[in-house]
Parts: C-alpha cells; sequence; structure tokens
C-alpha cells in the first residue's frame, strides 16, 4: 500500500513497484490523485492527522491482504506507524527518530548535541534575547511542517517581527534559522532494522519549488559523512532523506530530515540504488541487501506525463476524480427556466 497518490512522485513510485511485480494499493484524500488510478486498487482514506486515519488504514490493510505500507506524507507517519502492531510491515524509520524530525527544533538541538552540523537556529519566542548575527538573512519557518509551507527569508530584526505577526502562528510554533546559502543537497540514506547503512546518494539541488524538480547525483564525502553520523547518533533504522547546505567552508550544515523516503528515490533508483523496491522486498524478507554502487551526476528532470489505460479499469476503483458538483443542463432557448442542478453527476 503506497500512500498520498496525489504527489507528484508518488505515481512513479506506483509504476515502478508495479514493474517489480507488487500488487500496489493506492491511498489519498482527494478523488483527483492520479496515482489512484495508476495502482491496482485505489482508495480514499481521511486526512493523516486525523484520529479516523488509523482505523481506515487498518480495515484497507485487512481488507487488501497488505503486507507493507510505504508512508510518504509527513501528516501521517506518527500514526501509521501504529499498523506495525497488525503485522504490517511499515516502510519507515523507528518512532522515536520520526517524532524527533518531525519537530524541527527539536531535531536541531539533537543534531547539534551529537556534533552534527546544523544552522544556528532558535524559537522566534527567544528572540531577540537569544539572537546571532547572520549576514546572509534568516530563514523563518514553522516548527513542524512541509514542503517549504511557511517558510520566508528576512534580512532585519523588523522584517523579522512582521513575518512572525502575520504568519499567524505563535512565536514558539516558528523557529529562527541563519540562512547557510552555499549548494544544497537532498539525500536518501538507504538503512533498515538492522541499522546497517546500505548506501548513501547525495544529490544537489539545481531548483527546489516546494519540492525537487531539478537535481544531479553528486558524490560529496563530506555530506556522506555527516549522513551517517545522523545514523550512528540517532538511529533511525529505516529510511530517511536529508537536507542540508554547505556553509562558506564548505562544511555540511543539516537544516532538516524528512523521517520517509525522499520525493527524489526516484533519482535514487536511476543511479543505482532502488531503495524503495528494495527495502519493501527486505522487510518482507525477500530481497538483499542493497550495494552502495551508484552513478555520479545522473540528473533528473521532474515533468508532467500522460498514463493510459482501458476505461474499465479507470472506472473499476469505484471512484472518480470528476467533483461532484452540478452539471448545468443545455440551455433549450433564450426563454429557458431556471437550470436545476443534477446531483450526482
Amino acid at each position: 500500500m503506497v500512500t498520498t497518490a496525489g504527489s507528484a512522485p508518488t505515481p512513479g513510485i506506483i509504476l515502478h513497484l508495479r514493474s517489480r511485480g507488487y500488487r500496489v494499493v493506492a491511498t489519498d484524500v482527494d478523488p483527483a490523485a492520479p496515482g489512484l488510478y495508476l495502482a491496482d486498487r485505489g482508495h480514499l482514506v481521511p486526512p493523516g492527522d486525523s484520529e479516523a486515519f488509523l482505523p481506515r488504514m487498518r480495515a484497507l490493510c485487512a481488507e487488501e491482504g497488505a503486507v507493507a505500507v510505504v508512508p510518504l506524507v509527513d501528516e501521517e507517519l506518527l500514526r501509521v506507524g501504529g499498523l506495525a502492531e497488525d503485522g504490517v510491515a511499515v516502510l519507515l524509520p523507528l518512532p522515536g527518530f520520526v517524532a524527533a524530525c518531525l519537530d524541527k527544533y527539536r531535531l536541531m538541538r539533537e543534531l547539534d548535541a551529537a556534533g552534527i552540523g546544523v544552522p544556528r537556529t532558535r524559537l522566534a519566542s527567544e528572540w531577540p534575547a537569544d539572537a546571532f548575527e547572520a549576514d546572509r538573512g534568516l530563514v523563518v519557518k514553522p516548527r513542524t511542517g512541509r514542503g517549504s509551507r511557511g517558510v520566508r527569508i528576512v534580512h532585519s530584526v523588523g522584517d523579522l517581527a512582521r513575518v512572525v505577526a502575520e504568519s499567524g502562528r505563535p512565536a514558539d510554533e516558528l523557529i529562527v534559522q541563519e540562512r547557510i546559502a552555499g549548494p544544497e543537497f537532498t539525500v536518501s540514506v538507504v538503512v533498515w532494522r538492522d541499522g546497517a547503512l546500505q548506501a548513501v546518494v547525495p544529490k544537489e539541488v539545481v531548483l527546489k519549488q516546494g519540492v525537487t524538480k531539478y537535481a544531479v547525483t553528486r558524490r560529496d564525502e563530506a555530506v556522506i559523512a555527516a549522513c551517517r553520523a545522523v545514523q550512528e547518533s540517532l538511529r533511525a533504522d529505516g529510511p530517511f532523506n536529508v537536507q542540508l547546505c554547505l556553509d562558506g567552508a564548505g562544511v555540511p550544515r543539516v537544516f532538516e530530515i524528512n523521517p520517509r523516503f525522499s520525493s527524489t528515490s526516484a533519482l535514487t533508483t536511476a543511479a543505482g540504488v532502488d531503495e524503495v523496491a528494495g527495502l519493501v522486498g527486505q522487510a518482507l524478507g525477500t530481497g538483499p541487501r542493497l550495494a552502495d554502487r551508484w552513478s555520479e551526476g545522473v540528473a533528473m528532470v521532474r515533468r508532467w506525463t500522460d498514463e493510459f489505460m482501458d476505461e474499465a479499469r479507470f472506472t473499476s476503483h469505484g471512484i472518480s476524480p470528476a467533483p461532484a458538483s452540478a452539471v448545468p443542463s443545455r440551455d433549450p432557448g433564450p426563454v429557458s427556466p431556471p437550470v436545476v442542478p443534477l446531483a450526482g453527476r
């Protein structure tokens, strides 16, 4: 079962797993999510942060005979781990690591305590009493969240106060970081429950718009060492994605960790490390460890694409991407009466 079927990378993951021989069930909150129609079966679910989410997922896993779940959105990560109690393999790091990563302030403190480079970070509520100098500006972002939502760059204390006020969030729910303006990397770290690192694949970000749109695999030993240190110190024991920038001295500074597969996992696979299918196989006891052999200089160009199928398959899920809104009838003439909406069309 693969969640978040509407996310840009998910249809590719679904099609790849199907090409590897898996029967794939997809879920999403939105009936227009394209991955729902590219899977063997698609289902609608409540939002991942709602109380109804886990019971619905439990019912679907039982109904579909799901043996593994690949969760791909932050809101559901803490709850979906409960499926492991039912004997379902959940392709996530350990719960403690997930919880630490979802709280960006807590994560920065834990990484710093472990001696792993991070940007200087404070809660907005600690500012300016505990302020620091930042020549390249400050990054203000929610303490929890994803996809660069609510992230702002400011260059003065006055701008900072305004951004905090305009955010609509309490100051202790925002963090302020020094801006590290060097090259940005998004890194796939491949590890499973034995804790042994199988591969670390850094990808230099060329263009990011919420998610990474263009990136190139890059063998940077300092980046690889920093990501290895994260696993050694925090023990994810599951797949995770490190986001970092290099400072002026070329030292990696980790500014975020996604405790799940990266949205650029397709690039990791194209470079030679099939992290999603490989770890699914290991979780089910049917696949070997992955080798840390991959090609540098593989570029990803994220794009729209089209898929085609028989109409019977398209409608077989019992859902439709068309909104359940009124469809006006044809106007029979210039003096037609008011149109009455046709429900259910």
